[in-house]
Parts: C-alpha cells; structure tokens; sequence
C-alpha cells in the first residue's frame, strides 16, 4: 500500500519527522518496506508564466518567449515545446539551476538569440517520462514561487507493508486513525455533509441473497458530465498513491476509496433495464467485466443484475455492459456491505484481484456506508455537476461486535512486562473501542467491544496484541527465556534417529530432504496398501496442483531424485531420506504432537540405482542388486528377517518376485526390493533401482547386550542336500525347521543355504537346495547318535512339510 504523507497529515499531523512516523508505524505492526520524495533533488525551478510567444527568426520549431517570474523584468527564453503558449504557467530554471541528473544552467544562445533559462517539462524534472511538452501548472500556481512549494514536492510517499488482518488500515483515514492511535496526536475528525435531493427518482433494489449483502445504499444522479476534469490536487493524490487518472466519475470513485477505504461503483444509469437485484450467480450465466475479460459465472459467486442480465460481479469489478463513457448523462451510485466470506477468494477463482475485492474479502466498516454515498455524492456534484435523488438504503443484517474479556494479568503474563489496568484502557481508549473496567469480584478484568471497522477482535489474544502494537514492540524488553531443565537419559537401548543418518551416510549413500506434499499420482503408484490408495490426505490448499496431497510413503519423492540426477547425466545414485509419512488412523488420539486421526510415523527410506560401486581398476563393473541393499540395511540392525510376502499383502511398487518384507520380533516393519517394471517404464528409468523403507524407530530399538558364555564344546557340521519342487522357496525349508518342536533338533544352533542346483539329472519341476547345520550343546560335547538324530528329525520334517526327498 503506498500512503502519501501529505495526505496523511491532513486528517493527523503528529510533531514527528518521516522517518520516526515510519520507525512508530513499523513497530506498531504497519511496516513501512520504503520511503521515497514524489520529486527528486533540483534548486533554482520557479513558477514561470508565458506573456509572450513568437516564432523564433531562423527555427521553425523554436519559439522565443518572454516569461515571468515575478521580476522586474520577464525572462527571454527560447523554448522548442510545441504547447508553449501565452497564458501558460511552467516550470522555469533560471540561470544557476540544478537538475535532478546535474546539469546546471547557464545563460545561452540558440541560433543567435539568448536565452536567459530553460522551461521545463516532467521528465526533465524526473517526475514522469513524459516529455511531448511543457508541464502545464494550474493557474492557481503563484508566479515566481519555487515549484517545490508550489506544487508541495517536497512530499514522500511511505510503501506500507501491512498483515491481512488489517484492513481498517487499507486507506489514508484508517492510517490516519491508526497515526493517532499510536501517537496520541489529535484526529482531524471527517466532516460527511448530508446532500439533499433534489430530484425523485430511484431505482428499484431487492435483495435475494442476505447472506451476500448486508446492506445496499444507492442513488440516481442526473445530468453529469462524464468529460469533466477531476481537480488538479486530486489527480496528484491519485498519482502518488500508484492510481492512474482515468476520467472524472472513476478518479472521483478512487479517490473515495483509497481515502476512506469504501470502494463504489458507477453505472450507466440508461444501460439498466428495470430494477437490480442482488443474488448468487445462476449455473452457465456470462459477465463481461471491465477489463475486457469474459467469465463463466456459477452459483458461489454473488452479482448484482438487473431485469434481462447481470451488470456486475458483486464486490470485485463491474461489467463492461453498464461501464459509464463519454456519452454518460445520468449515472447510479451503489455502495455497499459485502459480507467479507460471501467475496473471499472469488477474485482469485477467475486468476485476478482488484482493490475493491482486496478490501471487502477482509472487511469494511459496515457503519458508514451511507455516510461515504454521500460524500462521493457531494463530489461529484462538485465536480461534475448534475441532480441528486434521494437515497435507497436496504439493510438485511449486519454484523455485530461481540464483547471481548481481557485479564490484565493475563497480558502482563503474556507479554513479560507490567502495564496497568488504566494503561491497557487507554490502549483501548485511543483505538476507539469500547470498554469496561470491572470492580469487586470483576476487578482485573476489562470488557471490550471492538470497533464496527476492527473485523479482527474476536478473542483475549486480540486484545492482548493491540496492547503490545500501541505499547511498542521495541519498549517491550528482550529477556531469555527462564525455564527449569532437566537432562534426560538416554535409554541404553535405544538409538537416536540422527545414528540412522550416520550410518547410511557411511554406507555411501546422501540424504535427501523433499516436501511431505506430494502428487496424488504418486500415492497411487507407490503406496503401500490398498487402503491408503483409497483415502489419500488431501490438502485444502495445495502451495501447487502435483503436491496436492500428504505423503504415505517416502519413495516417490527419491524416485524424482533420481530421475533429476539422470537428466544431468549422473547415472550412479545414491540416496535416503528419514522423514514423516502421513497415514490415516482413527486410533490416534490428539496431543502435543499427534493430531486426532492421523499417524505420522518416522520412515527411512533408500534407493540405489546404477552401478554397485565406482569404476574402479580392482572391480569388475556390475549393476547394484538385491542383495547389497540387504547388506545396508543389515549393517543398521543385524536382527532383521527377510521373507517373501503373500501376494495381497505385497508392496505392489516393487517387483513381486525381488522383493521381500522386511521383519524385527516376528513384526513386519518395511520391504526391501527391486522398483516394478512397469514403473520404471512409466517414470522412464532405463534400469530397476533397489529401494528399501522401513520404519525408523523400530530400528532404533536395541536391546540391551546380554553377557552369554562362549561354549566349551565343540560344534558339529553336517551338511544336507534335498531335492523339491522348483516352486518351492529355499525359506519355506528354513522356515518348517527352525519352527520345528522336535526334541533332537534342540542343539541346532545355525542353518544355512548352501546353494541352489537345477538341471542335469533332474527332473524340470525339481530343484536341490543343499542346507548346513550345525550342531552344539553348551553342557556336553554331542556324539554322532546325537548329530545322526537330528540330521533324521530334519529330513522328516522336510518331508513331512516340503514333500521334500533326500538326494
């Protein structure tokens, strides 16, 4: 917001200089981002005006003029600006004037004849880039007066950075109040005068949608004129607040609303047909707006329309159809109060904003609505002359202001410092609220009703914040904060979540940070159950349409990071990320940490692709596979098992036959293989990465290490060789004996996969899987009866288990 100090100064004019009203504004939570002067630093420009102008001897273009300035004699001055006339009032730099950009004038001669200064427009002022001619003054300039005085150049614009929530602040007098609030100077109250009609006509108004509008206050104009010039002190106002002077009814409409924050709008009183009615937009209805833009409207957008179409988009912008002209005789005035969630949001749903909507979104004094009609109304009869008729104001409901408690020890508490009762009552004293201080039972407590302007008062905290802006935030004391601490023990047996990162970054793998807000397509590729592809956390308003919903996995934000790293040719990738997933749970009960119905488990997920190691002169080359993976993930916690899930329990990102979950104490924590073909084709990976996620605090718990003798006794080692059907898992055999309850398999201590043998002799739907045991008792050394028996009770449960038969 750009807010013209001279403006400001008119309604409040504290005994401050610019740059300490900027530092109060700032720390009272209206930022001023920048101050700059309207004109850049010139001497010597006086008010100049032309009594004579005649055609230069030997130019064509030049003119010889004879200029005064108030001195005894008038100045000659050759001039080449083709509006140079008699009568004009410009700005002169005499002899020994200063430029913006340096230049000095002297006293010259153009073709033979001397000139005495140099008439000047804008651009060579550097107050705009126009430069067709002279800059014209009004006739009201004093002649000879230094131009800075007379067209008040010495004025600063302040670049305001303000918080939505205040928007009682988006015009010059809601500054001015805030000004005088702050500083406690004296508010120049705003007279409004009342108009009186003088004609009877009126236009007929209903409100269908009271929920859109809250009051509608209207009047018919007659006889303006639409080609009237808006007044010089105007236009320069606008100007300087970044408004570009357009005609008179519309100057006259931006003025009222960056001065009072009210935006209005004109219609074409000829350009109505019958009566208007505000209502919600119908499914399918068109509005072309003023910009030149044609929307589509539906019925969560609010119009104002008369009898056969709709004239205009309720809050936001007016339609073209009834936009006023050259040829505009009779006009209708409107202002109104939009309900602020009725307007919110409907501006950027057709991908634009404007300042009326920037305003009503965030609320408008509903209290003055007929006050500013009849302002804007006096100055267009000013200015544009015409016949007022009486005023149709319609009110359906309009909100109210609610009292608000405040504990002064309540404040003092959250602010850290002490500030009285009556200090916090004049707090609300100059801001113009209404309060209360109580007594007896009361006492300490002050009831306030905000102002109707201040839509942003709805609770303590509120209060409390108004305190601390008029108080000032640097006279608030910067104190650490004092607290008791504790150091907590670290249970033994568990990790820290930062021993992860460690330890893959030993592994030679870099971590990897990407956003929790991720592409639905992602949650249906990569999600690990069916039921979170079903009900994916969606987001009310995603920062970007690809990160519309919560993450459930970890995987879809490294698989982009592999796909980044191979379209800048790094073709060897490493990467993990430790991070939150999002997933549905209605056990989950809110806390400090928890929100009720959403789990947010901590993951860590991997991902390798390429190689399986640098090229290097002592290694072959060969691409990284299932088992290092394993390796990784076995060096975090040695205590993990690795089993081949049920087909409607399988992660379905990952290759069914290469992939496995991954188990600690009998608890399925994660899985670990090979990306799926048809997703390395659909995400364009010319070779399957190997991933694993598991859940991070399960791998963070380790036991406590338990003291267990090393055994006296020597270990027997036998080896098996047994033939089963090919579709047989080497786990499924290693499984049936480790869950075998047979008395002679007690000493087994160790069971492995030797190899893996089909073909030869074999039949095709036959393979051998070769077993090694071996054989301990921690009391007695084992004889052969011992060893021979646990070698039968292995192979009975084999064959009993996997039809599977000696070889």
């Amino acid at each position: 917001m750009l807010l013209v100090e001279s403006w400001l100064r008119s309604f409040v004019n504290p005994n401050l200089n610019t740059a300490d009203l900027a530092h109060a504004l700032t720390m009272s939570g209206a930022e001023v981002e920048s101050i700059r002067p309207v004109a850049p630093a010139f001497t010597g420009i006086v008010v100049g005006h032309i009594i004579a102008a005649e055609k230069h001897p030997d130019a064509d273009k030049l003119k010889v003029c004879k200029v005064d300035i108030g001195a005894a004699e008038p100045l000659q001055i050759v001039c080449g600006a083709p509006n140079a006339a008699v009568g004009m009032k410009a700005p002169l730099a005499i002899v020994g004037a200063v430029l913006p950009d340096g230049t000095v004038i002297g006293k010259g001669k153009l073709r033979g004849v001397e000139s005495f200064g140099m008439l000047c427009s804008q651009r060579e002022l550097g107050l705009s880039t126009e430069h067709a001619g002279l800059w014209a003054l009004p006739d009201s300039a004093a002649v000879g007066q230094d131009i800075r005085v007379a067209m008040d150049l010495d004025d600063n614009v302040l670049e305001i950075k303000l918080t939505p929530n205040k928007a009682d602040c988006l015009s010059v007098w809601g500054m001015a109040r805030e000004t005088a609030a702050i500083t406690g100077a004296k508010l120049c109250p705003k007279e409004f005068k009342s108009v009186t009609p003088t004609i009877t006509d009126t236009l007929p108004v209903t409100i269908a949608a009271p929920d859109l509008c809250g009051q509608f206050t209207g009047r018919i104009i007659k006889g303006v004129n639409p080609q009237a010039k808006a007044p010089a002190w105007m236009v320069s106002r606008l100007e300087r607040a970044g408004q570009r002077s357009i005609s008179a009814l519309v100057d006259i409409s931006n003025y009222v609303m960056l001065e009072l924050g009210r935006p209005t709008h004109v219609f074409d009183l000829a350009k109505i047909h019958g009566g208007v009615t505000v209502r919600w937009a119908k499914a399918g209805e068109s509005l072309k707006l003023l910009n030149g833009m044609t929307i589509t409207l539906d019925e969560t957008v609010g119009v104002i329309a008369d009898d056969t179409q709709v004239e205009s988009l309720a809050g936001i912008m007016g339609g073209d159809s009834t936009a006023v002209g050259d040829t505009t005789a009779d006009i209708y005035l409107e202002a109104a109060f939009w309900h602020p969630l009725a307007i919110q949001g409907r501006a950027r749903k057709y991908n634009f904003s404007t300042d009326a909507a920037h305003r009503f979104e965030r609320g408008v004094d509903p209290a003055s609505t007929r006050q500013h009609l009849d302002y804007i109304t006096d100055l267009i009869l000013t200015i544009c002359g015409g016949a007022c008729g009486p005023v149709t104001d319609i009110v359906t409901g309009l909100p109210e202001r609610k009292p608000v408690v405040l504990r002064v020890a309540r404040c003092n508490k959250v602010l850290g410092i002490t500030l009285t009762e009556s200090q916090m009552a004049d707090t609300f004293k100059r801001l113009g609220f209404e309060h209360s201080v109580g007594s007896g039972v009361q006492a300490g407590i002050i009831t306030v009703t905000p102002a109707s302007w201040r839509f942003d008062i709805e609770i303590e905290e509120d209060l409390i914040e108004e305190v601390a802006r008029l108080y000032g935030f640097d006279n608030i004391p910067t104190n650490a904060p004092v607290a008791a601490q504790h150091m907590q023990a670290q249970p033994e047996g568990t990790l820290s979540l930062h021993s992860l990162r460690t330890a893959m970054a030993a592994r030679d793998y870099m971590e990897a940070i990407n956003y929790s807000f991720v592409d639905a397509a992602w949650e249906t590729d990569f999600a690990a159950t069916q039921a979170i592809k079903l009900a994916p956390i969606t987001l009310l308003n995603p920062i970007a349409s690809n990160m519309s919903v919560m993450r459930s996995t970890l995987l879809g934000g490294l698989i982009a990071n592999v796909k980044h790293h191979l379209s800048h040719r790094i073709n060897r990738v490493r990467m993990f990320e430790l991070g939150k997933v999002f997933l549905r749970d209605d056990t989950v009960l809110a806390g400090d940490v928890t929100v009720a119905g959403y789990d947010q488990p901590q993951r860590l997920c991997a991902i390798a692709y390429g190689a399986a190691v640098s090229t290097q002169w002592d290694a072959s080359a060969r691409q990284i596979d299932f088992y290092d993976l394993k390796a990784d993930l076995d060096a975090l916690c040695p205590e993990l098992i690795y089993e081949k899930t049920q087909q409607s329990l399988a992660n379905p990102a990952l290759h069914p036959g290469r992939s496995a979950s991954v188990s600690r104490n009998g608890v399925v924590i994660g899985w670990i293989g090979e990306l799926h073909p048809k997703l390395c084709q659909q995400y364009g990976l010319p070779e399957a990465p190997v991933v694993f996620e598991v859940d991070a605090n399960a791998l963070c718990q380790r036991g406590l290490p338990l003291h267990k003798d090393i055994a006296k006794t020597p270990v027997i080692e036998r080896d098996l060789a047994v033939v089963v059907d090919a579709a047989t898992p080497a786990q499924a055999l290693l499984d049936a004996i480790r869950n075998s309850q047979e008395d002679a398999l007690k000493p087994l201590i160790s069971l492995s996969v030797l190899n893996r043998f089909s073909g030869g002799n074999l039949p095709v739907d036959k393979k051998s899987i070769a077993l090694r045991l071996q054989l301990q008792s921690a009391d007695t050394t084992l004889t052969d009866v011992q060893a021979d028996a646990a070698m039968q009770a292995m192979v009975l449960v084999l064959q009993t288990h996997c039809d599977a038969v000696i070889r």
